[in-house]
């Protein structure tokens, strides 16, 4: 019967799936600086800032970008 405890590993994938939506949001100094660097250079182009992040996708990049630094004025 304690193999029916450690067979609910299943539990641990809905955990994954929390805390990668809130590592979403976050993002390190390194990052945080690649970016700001990668867009003073290509500019809005966040597919390409994007394939210089590993495990980071162009939507995050840009929804991080547009709510930190919002361009709209």
């Amino acid at each position: 019967m304690a193999d029916s405890d450690h067979s609910s590993s299943d539990g641990l994938s809905v955990d994954s799936r929390d805390t990668s939506q809130d590592s979403k949001l976050e993002f390190s100094e390194d990052e945080e600086t690649l970016i700001i660097r990668m867009y003073n250079l290509v500019g809005e182009r966040w597919t390409l800032i994007a394939g210089r992040i590993p495990g980071r996708t162009a939507e995050e990049i840009e929804k991080y970008w547009t709510s930190r630094y919002s361009t709209s004025q």
